[in-house]
C-alpha cells in the first residue's frame, strides 16, 4: 500500500531508446559472428534439461522468477514459464562446458512479448536475440565463437521491465562437446499420504527420492500436477468425493514407475453450492486496512475502526532474518497499554461480526517464500499469529515480487491447518492482475477454493488495459470497472473480486476517486448501470465489494469514504 508505481512511460522509454541501442549492437555482433561457421546438425545438444522435463533441474531463476509447467509446451510435458516483477527480469540461466576457438549455434522456443536469449561469458563478443511478441511459439537462434581459453559459458532467457510471463522450451546449444551425462532414472517414491483436505483440495506429501528432480502427481490415473518438492496440493475437486492419487519420481534420465495409491476424500461443502468457503464473511462486504503505525492519519485502536467495514486488515506482520517467517510487532504509537487489550479489541470485533486478519507486505515490506523449506515457515508463522492474537486469516499485500508455486503451497498449508473457516484476501497492484500469467493472478486462480477475495490496488498506477484492450486512465469509472473485468473473465468467482481504492487524496499519491464514483462501478458491474464509456457484456451480482487504504485515511476525512461506500456494498443485489 502506498508505493507509487512508475507508469508505462518508463519502460517504453526504454523500450524505444537505450534498448533499441542494445538490440542492435547485439544483432550487428550476431551478424560479424555468423560468417566464422556454424555448428553441425550431427553435433549434440550441451544444454542439461534442456525442455524443462525435470523441472529446474539445471537451471537458475532470479528471484525465484520461473518454474516449469506442462501448458503451453512446444514438445514433451513441460516447458519453462517466468515472470518479470519489479526491477527483475526473470532471468533463468544455465552454465555450460565448452571448448575455447570453437563456433556455437544457440537456439530456443518462445513465447511472448520481448523475450531474450543470448550467451555470455563467450570469451569473445557475448551475443543475444530477442522477439517484439506475437501469436505461437517462434523460434530465436544466434551464434557466438569461444575465446582461446574458454571452457563455459553461460545461457539464458529473460524477459523484459514491465511485460507480462514468457515461456521457452526445448533449447538447444550445439558445437564441439560432450553432451551432458544423463542420471539414472530414480526409484519409486515411498511414503504418499494424505496430509489434509479441504471441500475442493487434497494435501499430499511423501519422501524424498534421490536424484529426483520433479515428482509427478497423478489423480485418478492422469496427470495433473508436476512440483520440485515432496508435497502437493491438488485443486478443482467436487466436494465430499473419494479420490485416488498416486506419485512418480523424474530427471532428465526418466521417470519412475508411479507409487502405490493412496485414497483421500474431500470434506463436505459448508455454505451449500459453488463459491469460497464458510467462513462468516457476507456476501458483499468491505474491507479496510488498520495501520499499526503513526503516518499522520488519525491513530486508532481497533475498537475505533468504523462499523462500515467487514473485513479488517490489520497492517503489517513483519519478516524476520529468516526466510518465509513473519512476526507481529503491535506499535507502541498506536496507544494499546498491551497487548491483551489488543487481543480482547479482536475478539470484540469478531463477537460484532467482523472478520480480522494479518496483513503481510505493504510498501516497503517484504516476505521471501521461493522454496519449501521457506512456504512451511510462512504457513507456520502465520497459523501461530493466528493462534496467538485470535487472527481469522492472512492478508497477502507483497508489492516486491511473489513466487506463486511456493506461495501456493504456504497457504494451502496454512489452509489445512486453520480448516474451511480461513479467511485469506490479496491486495495487488494494478499490474500485478493485468494478465492470468502473471505471479498474482497465478496464485488466486491457484487457491480459488480457498480465497476469500482479491483486491486489486486500483490506484498508483498511471494508465492501463482494461479487458477490451483499450487503455483507461486511473481515477475513473472505466478504470475500475474494465480492469475489474480483467479478474471477472480471467477465472475468479465474482465474489472473489473487490475494487481497491483509496480512502482520501492523502492515502495514496495517484488515484484517488470520489465515492460516487465507487458506487457507480459497484452498480456498473452489479447492475448494468451508471456505467460510463465502458460496460461489460453481462453484470457480476456477485461481486464481493470495495477495499480501502485506510480505515485511519477514512477517519481523517471524517469517514467519507466508509459513509457512502458501506451502506452501497451493503445493499448490492
Amino acid at each position: 500500500m502506498e508505493r507509487p508505481f512508475p507508469t508505462g512511460s518508463r519502460s517504453r522509454r526504454l523500450l524505444g531508446g537505450a534498448l533499441a541501442g542494445v538490440l542492435t549492437a547485439g544483432a550487428l555482433a550476431v551478424g560479424g559472428i555468423a560468417t566464422a561457421g556454424s555448428a553441425t546438425a550431427a553435433e549434440p545438444n550441451l544444454v542439461a534439461n534442456p525442455g524443462f522435463e525435470s523441472g529446474l533441474s539445471g537451471w537458475t531463476c532470479s528471484g525465484g522468477s520461473g518454474r516449469a509447467v506442462s501448458s503451453p509446451v512446444r514438445s514433451g510435458s513441460a516447458a519453462l514459464t517466468a515472470t518479470p516483477a519489479g526491477s527483475d527480469q526473470a532471468r533463468c540461466s544455465q552454465t555450460v562446458t565448452v571448448r575455447p576457438g570453437s563456433d556455437y549455434q544457440l537456439s530456443a522456443w518462445v513465447q511472448g512479448s520481448y523475450v531474450y536469449l543470448g550467451a555470455q561469458g563467450t570469451g569473445t563478443t557475448d551475443v543475444s536475440t530477442w522477439t517484439p511478441g506475437g501469436s505461437g511459439w517462434q523460434q530465436l537462434t544466434t551464434r557466438f565463437r569461444t575465446g582461446p581459453s574458454t571452457t563455459s559459458v553461460t545461457v539464458y532467457t529473460h524477459g523484459w521491465y514491465g511485460q507480462s510471463g514468457y515461456t521457452a522450451d526445448d533449447l538447444s546449444l550445439t558445437g564441439p562437446g560432450e553432451p551432458p551425462e544423463e542420471p539414472e532414472t530414480p526409484a519409486v517414491p515411498s511414503g504418499l499420504a494424505v496430509g489434509g483436505t479441504t471441500s475442493g483440495s487434497v494435501t499430499l506429501n511423501w519422501s524424498a527420492v534421490p536424484d529426483a528432480t520433479t515428482y509427478h502427481v497423478y489423480q485418478d490415473g492422469t496427470r495433473v500436477q508436476s512440483v520440485p518438492g515432496t508435497s502437493a496440493t491438488v485443486t478443482g475437486l467436487a466436494a465430499s468425493t473419494a479420490y485416488a492419487f498416486r506419485v512418480s519420481a523424474a530427471n532428465s534420465g526418466g521417470e519412475s514407475p508411479r507409487s502405490a495409491p493412496v485414497t483421500a476424500t474431500t470434506r463436505p461443502r459448508d455454505d451449500g453450492g459453488p463459491g469460497t468457503p464458510d467462513n462468516g464473511v457476507p456476501r458483499h462486504a468491505v474491507t479496510g486496512y488498520w495501520q499499526n503505525f503513526d503516518n499522520g492519519a488519525r491513530v486508532q485502536k481497533l475498537r475505533e475502526v468504523q462499523d462500515a467495514y467487514d473485513i479488517i486488515a490489520v497492517a503489517f506482520a513483519d519478516s524476520t532474518a529468516t526466510k518465509g517467517e513473519i512476526v507481529f510487532n503491535l506499535d507502541p504509537a498506536v496507544g494499546y497499554a498491551s497487548e491483551a487489550d489488543f487481543k480482547a479489541d479482536i475478539a470484540a470485533k469478531q463477537a460484532a461480526g467482523k472478520s480480522v486478519i494479518i496483513s503481510v507486505g505493504g510498501e516497503i515490506g517484504n516476505v521471501i517464500v521461493n522454496d519449501s523449506a521457506s512456504a512451511t515457515r510462512f504457513a507456520n508463522s502465520t497459523w501461530a499469529l493466528m493462534q496467538e492474537y485470535g487472527f481469522d486469516g492472512v492478508d497477502i499485500d507483497l508489492e516486491h515480487g511473489i513466487n506463486s508455486t511456493y506461495l501456493t503451497q504456504a497457504l494451502r498449508s496454512l489452509s489445512a491447518k486453520a480448516g474451511d473457516g480461513l479467511v485469506v484476501t490479496m491486495a495487488p497492484q494494478t499490474l500485478d492482475m493485468q494478465n492470468t500469467s502473471s505471479e498474482y493472478f497465478k496464485l488466486a486462480l491457484n487457491i480459488k477454493d480457498i480465497l476469500t477475495v482479491v483486491n486489486t490496488q486500483y490506484y498508483n498506477s498511471g494508465s492501463m488495459l482494461g479487458c477490451d484492450g483499450k487503455v483507461y486512465s486511473q481515477g475513473t469509472v472505466d478504470f475500475l470497472t474494465a480492469l475489474a473485468c480483467i479478474q471477472l473473465e480471467g477465472g475468479l468467482d465474482a465474489s472473489q473480486v473487490g475494487l481497491g481504492v483509496p480512502a482520501s487524496t492523502r492515502g495514496a499519491g495517484s488515484g484517488y476517486v470520489s465515492p460516487s464514483v465507487v458506487t457507480a462501478a459497484l452498480d456498473c458491474l452489479t447492475r448494468g448501470t451508471r456505467c460510463g464509456s465502458f460496460k461489460p457484456s453481462r453484470t457480476y451480482p456477485d461481486l464481493r465489494g470495495a477495499m480501502t487504504w485506510s480505515t485511519n485515511w477514512d477517519a481523517t476525512a471524517n469517514n467519507a469514504w466508509s459513509s457512502v461506500v458501506g451502506p452501497h456494498v451493503h445493499n448490492l443485489p
